[in-house]
C-alpha cells in the first residue's frame, strides 16, 4: 500500500549557523535567481500534503514563502537533528518528510520511494543513499520517519546525541538507493554555489533526479 501524500507533511531544514558559507544564512542564498530554499520547496511541495521551514533567523523572510516557519526548540543551534525534532513536534500528519534548505536538486521522486521501502519493510525511518562500494554514500537528512518518533528522538537529544546517522541507527531504518548522486549535491561555501550554478546553467538536468 503506498502511503499517501497528504499522510506525508514536508520539512525543509533551514536552522544551521552556515559557518562554511561566512555565517549567512543558506536557504536564501540564490541560485538561479532564487533563494535555494525556494528550489527545494518547488521540488518538495507536490511530493507532500503540506510543508514546513525550520529556520532560526529571518523568520519574517521565510514566512514570505506561504507556509508555518518555526525554530529548533533545542537552544545553540544544535544541527539538523534538532530541526527534525521540532519538525516531528509539530508534525501534523502521520509522517514526515525531510531535505535540507541547501540542495536545490532534490529527487522528484524522493518521497515517493521512501514511503514505499518504509511500508514495505515496515521501519519507522527510510533515507536515501547513492553511489557504490567505496564511493556509497548515505544522505540522513533526505528522510521520511514516522511522526510517532517524536519523543525518541527528543530522548536522544536530552541524552547529548546530535548525530541524525546516529539517531537513525538506533531505530529501525531501512536505505533507499538513488541513481543520480548529483540530486543530494549540497550547497556549502560560496564557491560550492558558484560550481553548481556554473553546472545547472550548462547542464540540462536529468529527470528525475
Amino acid at each position: 500500500m503506498v502511503i499517501p501524500r497528504e499522510q506525508i507533511a514536508g520539512l525543509v531544514l533551514a536552522g544551521g549557523r552556515a559557518t562554511r558559507m561566512g555565517g549567512v544564512d543558506k536557504g536564501l542564498q540564490v541560485f538561479l535567481d532564487e533563494p535555494m530554499v525556494a528550489h527545494v520547496m518547488r521540488r518538495l511541495q507536490p511530493q507532500v500534503g503540506q510543508l514546513m521551514i525550520n529556520a532560526n533567523r529571518h523568520h519574517d523572510e521565510y514566512a514570505k514563502l506561504g507556509v508555518p516557519v518555526f525554530p529548533d526548540d533545542v537552544e545553540g543551534y544544535a544541527g539538523p537533528l534538532a530541526g527534525i525534532h521540532a519538525g516531528l513536534a509539530r508534525c501534523p500528519t502521520e509522517f514526515l518528510a525531510t531535505s535540507p534548505c541547501d540542495a536545490p536538486l532534490l529527487p522528484t521522486d524522493l518521497v515517493q520511494r521512501l514511503a514505499l521501502a518504509l511500508e514495505a519493510s515496515g521501519a519507522d525511518a527510510a533515507l536515501a543513499v547513492s553511489g557504490d562500494g567505496a564511493h556509497r554514500r548515505r544522505h540522513p537528512v533526505f528522510m521520511l520517519a514516522r511522526a510517532a518518533l517524536a519523543n525518541n528522538l527528543a530522548g536522544y537529544i536530552a541524552a547529548g546525541s546530535r548525530k541524525v546517522d546516529g539517531w537513525l541507527g538506533s531505530i529501525r531504518s531501512v536505505e533507499v538507493w538513488f541513481e543520480h548522486e548529483d540530486s543530494f549535491t549540497n550547497v556549502n561555501t560560496p564557491d560550492d554555489l558558484q560550481a553548481l550554478t556554473r553546472q545547472a546553467r550548462l547542464t540540462p538536468p536529468a529527470s528525475p533526479y
